[in-house]
């Protein structure tokens, strides 16, 4: 990329981060240690259940497991450098580096993004044509959903960061920010970005309008399907799975939306670092705890894996 020739030799950015904002940063340091080796942990679990469990073979634990896949990469990109840096009282970040951790960063945003709008349609068709399901939710279907999702989620990343660092950072270099996020670096600008801004705007504006439509229009229907149901197990089932969704949406966008959508003058560096790391570390470690404990079969899979099963029915005989 042309923009990591530019800034060759020039002075390295420098990531003033959230312990400069704590007053118990090693406590803190911890924290988020627990909390990177749990994510790590939780999906990666539920990535190996679903790919060595064969009753978990079905488009809705396959869109699961990319969720996974895709945390995993997400807070794998920021944590370990901000733990390492803050150990070593480091702080520092060269432009090729932040351009890259911007890249991948806004690419699996941008994914993510998609995919949930994908796991809400697999919902809908699961519960609103379940006769067809099996035909329609096919696994060349399933596959060419996942790989839509990772294409326009790298589209957006090569679209905004070579723009973003071919901007002249003439002012002060430091990034008040624990990683080179979009709007945390632009403002680092010395020229007139107003235009980009805009654009960049509308741009996540599409973004999530596209998915938020997808992902109301389903649940406008299922619930409309759920209503119609005769049977208490199957509403309670449907409602069970859908609510898992739901609040991986709601996390995942109503962060998505402060971030990217709000007015200028509703941002603060405080804020905008808390609001990133609810969504950067804390939500890919809910994610594999709200899709395994309110599962059944994720915990049926995860018991038959650890052998808790036979002897759990031994030590009750």
């Amino acid at each position: 990329m042309n923009w990591m020739a530019n800034y060759t030799g020039e002075s390295d950015f420098i990531l003033v981060g959230i312990f400069s904002q704590s007053n118990h940063p090693a406590l803190l340091c911890v924290v988020i240690f627990v909390v990177f080796l749990m994510a790590l942990t939780g999906n990666a679990v539920l990535i190996l259940l679903i790919y060595f469990d064969a009753h978990l073979h079905t488009p809705m634990y396959f869109f699961i497991s990319q969720l996974s896949l895709m945390d995993v990469m997400y807070i794998s990109i920021t944590v370990p450098k901000m733990l390492i840096d803050q150990i070593m009282g480091i702080n520092n970040i060269s432009a090729p580096e932040c351009g890259m951790q911007m890249f991948l960063y806004v690419t699996l945003a941008g994914s993510e993004c998609f995919l949930l709008a994908t796991m809400s349609y697999d919902r809908y068709m699961a519960i609103c044509h379940p006769l067809h399901y099996p035909v329609l939710m096919n696994h060349r279907l399933c596959l060419l959903l996942a790989s839509g999702c990772w294409f326009l989620g790298s589209v957006d990343g090569f679209m905004l960061t070579p723009i973003t660092m071919t901007f002249p950072f003439c002012r002060s270099r430091e990034i008040h920010h624990f990683f080179c996020e979009v709007p945390a670096v632009m403002k680092l600008s010395c020229s007139d970005t107003s235009l980009y801004e805009t654009v960049m705007y509308l741009c996540c504006v599409l973004m999530l309008l596209i998915p938020v439509t997808v992902i109301s229009s389903s649940y406008y229907f299922i619930l409309l399907t759920i209503h119609r149901m005769n049977l208490a197990e199957g509403q309670k089932k449907a409602f069970a799975t859908c609510s898992s969704h739901m609040t991986v949406v709601i996390l995942f966008y109503g962060a998505a939306v402060y971030t990217y959508m709000l007015p200028t003058s509703y941002h603060t560096s405080e804020k905008d670092m808390i609001v990133s790391v609810f969504y950067t570390i804390l939500t890919p470690g809910l994610n594999p705890l709200i899709y395994s404990l309110r599962n059944k079969n994720v915990m049926g899979a995860l018991k038959k894996m650890l052998n808790v099963g036979p002897v759990f029915q031994e030590t009750i005989k």
